[in-house]
């Protein structure tokens, strides 16, 4: 393998010193498999399955680094005009080092340049706070995934991933997963990928399940400050969990630390969609609107039959996740108006909002506590919304009655004096500019002279033909 600061394809022989590098070590962990295999006869049978396990993803891990590391390092071919292949121009892999600070100065190797624009153009006062702001995102499947890669690319200070799941070809349908993550699990090959993308982030993989115990216990010592459960350490929590147990877990995790979260979730169909933003105490939290199929007491595990899926689109879980960080966006950097619910329909375009007030019986007593403590700050935000209704229903008056570009409306008269063919007349209803004038008269407007001079003889007994023989005769004149 080459250097980091080589150019250029590597030579035939390192390449095949470095492809047989790890062979000896991939045969070595053979060798230690087949004793283990051997030694499952033994009593201590779960012990050996175990130590099993971990040399096969040992190895797999290996694995995949080694072959990542050959295909960054191998040249690209390129087939000439001729249609002979030669190595590629681009072939050396370029490393983005971490920038201290981010600038808004237009050069080609600043990737924050077009960030910092929204700064110069007074939709964001400080961008540059995204730093400060650290972001957990639970679940790195087709929406998660995504989002913790807009995240990264948007400059985030801190970013916490959760997931239990590994990477599968079946994970190709979405968006970016690659097929050399297979076999990886998901937190591992997502930090892997977006550390090349922007190493200035701050990458945390948390491989583990929060619906048991003490997944939970772990997530909830992860967020918080020193792991003493109790003061957050993050910014924000966005569920990107694909079932209600999961959520259910988020929400009474974010109860107890009073933290700030949004859920989304796409549908079974893959054609609608929605996020929702739950503030303890102050909005609804996800036990107070449970889903209808909660609601109705029907166990969430027996929907899901052995060897049938719900169906998975790139597109409607792009939109999602697009959604779910501009609205992150506007809540860390405060800007634009923060989305309480919004929803999306892909069969009708549909984008539905609303506000989710907590449910005063609401079977959480931890919500039910914090209903209590933050009732004041909920009649704040209705007097405000409230004002503002009626302040926009005041401004429904004239569209351009005042307005900078000195657009004015004014009532319609029938101005005197209009020029035409027929003479002076207030009937023409227009002044026309001169040299300018109708081209027919109105009605009202023609004089007996002009009348006769037009008039057409008709007479009951002529035919069609000489009807027709009157008419071109008065085209020709």
């Amino acid at each position: 393998m080459s250097g980091e600061g080589e150019e250029g394809p590597s030579s035939p022989g390192k390449e095949q010193q470095d492809v047989t590098h790890p062979m000896k070590a991939f045969s070595s962990e053979l060798s230690k498999l087949q004793s283990q295999v051997q030694a499952l006869q033994s009593t201590k049978l779960q012990e050996q399955v175990s130590k099993l396990r971990e040399s096969v993803k040992s190895i797999n891990e290996r694995v995949q680094a080694a072959a990542e590391d050959l295909r960054k390092d191998a040249p690209v071919s390129v087939a000439d005009s001729k249609g002979v292949a030669t190595a590629s121009k681009y072939s050396r892999a370029v490393k983005r080092e971490k920038i201290a600070k981010m600038s808004a100065e237009v050069k080609d190797d600043n990737p924050y340049s077009r960030l910092m624009a929204l700064q110069r153009m007074g939709i964001v006062k400080d961008y540059e706070k995204i730093r400060d702001k650290t972001v957990a995102v639970v679940g790195i499947g087709g929406v998660g995934s995504v989002a913790c890669e807009m995240l990264t690319r948007c400059g985030v200070g801190g970013l916490l991933m959760y997931d239990y799941d590994t990477v599968e070809l079946a994970n190709m349908n979405r968006l970016f997963f690659r097929p050399e993550h297979a076999g990886m699990t998901k937190t591992d090959a997502a930090v892997k990928t977006l550390r090349e993308i922007n190493p200035d982030v701050n990458f945390e993989s948390y491989h583990m399940n929060i619906t048991t115990v003490d997944g939970f216990e772990k997530f909830v010592a992860s967020i918080t400050r020193d792991g003493d459960g109790k003061t957050p350490r993050v910014d924000l929590v966005l569920s990107c969990v694909d079932n209600y147990e999961a959520r259910m877990v988020i929400n009474q995790a974010c109860l107890e630390l009073e933290q700030t979260w949004m859920e989304s979730g796409v549908s079974e169909d893959a054609v609608s969609g929605h996020i929702q933003m739950i503030e303890p105490g102050v909005t609804a939290c996800f036990e107070c609107v449970p889903p209808l199929v909660v609601a109705s007491g029907i166990d969430e595990k027996t929907l899901k039959r052995e060897g049938v899926c719900a169906a998975s689109l790139p597109t409607t879980m792009g939109m999602v996740a697009g959604f779910l960080v501009q609205n992150t966006l506007k809540y860390l950097l405060n800007f634009g108006e923060v989305s309480m619910y919004l929803g999306y329909n892909a069969m009708k375009d549909f984008f539905p909002t609303m506000d989710i007030q907590p449910n005063p019986g609401c079977t959480n007593a931890a919500c039910c506590k914090l209903q209590t403590k933050y009732a004041g700050e909920r009649d704040r935000r209705k007097k405000a919304k409230e004002a503002k209704d009626v302040e926009v229903e005041e401004d429904a008056g004239a569209l351009h009655e005042d307005n900078e570009w000195s657009i004015s409306v004014v009532e319609e008269e029938a101005p005197a004096g209009a020029g035409g063919q027929g003479g002076e007349s207030e009937a023409q209803g227009a002044e026309l500019a001169e040299g300018i004038e109708f081209s027919m008269p109105k009605a009202d407007a023609i004089d007996e002279k002009t009348l006769e001079e037009n008039a057409v003889e008709t007479n009951d007994d002529d035919d069609v033909d000489d009807l027709r023989a009157q008419l071109e005769a008065l085209n020709s004149k």
